[in-house]
């Protein structure tokens, strides 16, 4: 087997055996400096189209990932976990389309009270993090997305969340949640949205300590 070959079955080992998505950088660890990795990970993204697992891209990472036209049949063997409210829906959204922004921020926009199990809540699940402070009185904390929140929804990066147009397109915007979703910018209206997939909205399943 030549050197390439090696090295493609090494990547395709390591991103089997990883629980997390893994960046280049990781992955280049494992090979010589003079490996082209950009294109053995382009040969694993083809060699797996159409199968039962596809190489994508999350996460600032590459991963396996069951092929999505085969979720409901694999759906009736996941664990049911427990659905987050709709506050914690819409304080997440706010987050992610907001960020980085305030406990008060996200009251504002929301306007009602954000308690602070909402924000444990999301906190605990791993998809929001404080990051630094606003520099205003009382230097209220902001809050961020992780790398998790991008893993779980499938997203190489915030740039993949889906716009307003988008979820009128399939039907997933209501009146109701157009104030949560807009804000005005220097140059106009800046369109938010929600995430599309409600079923996605569950918290993660928590490992054995």
């Amino acid at each position: 087997m030549d050197e390439r070959g090696r090295d493609l079955r090494v990547i395709e080992a390591l991103l089997f055996a990883s629980k997390n998505p893994l960046s280049e950088l990781q992955l280049a660890e494992y090979v010589a400096d003079d490996v082209d990795l950009s294109n053995i990970i382009a040969t694993l993204s083809s060699e797996y189209q159409g199968r039962g697992i596809n190489l994508v891209e999350v996460s600032g990472g590459w991963a396996f990932r069951t092929s999505p036209d085969l979720s409901s049949v694999l759906r009736r063997e996941a664990e049911v976990e427990r659905k987050l409210s709709r506050a914690a829906v819409e304080t997440l959204a706010i987050v992610a389309y907001h960020q980085p922004v305030t406990r008060i921020e996200i009251e504002q926009i929301r306007g009602v009270t954000v308690s602070k199990g909402t924000l444990d809540i999301l906190f605990s699940s791993g998809w929001i993090v404080p990051k630094g402070r606003r520099k205003t009185p009382g230097r209220p904390a902001t809050w961020v997305t992780t790398d998790g929140f991008l893993n779980h929804f499938g997203l190489a990066n915030l740039d993949d969340l889906p716009n307003v147009e988008e979820l009128r397109a399939a039907g997933l915007l209501d009146r109701e949640a157009l104030p949560l979703l807009t804000r005005e910018s220097d140059e106009g209206t800046d369109d938010m949205a929600l995430l599309p997939d409600e079923e996605a909205f569950v918290e993660p399943e928590k490992e054995p300590q």
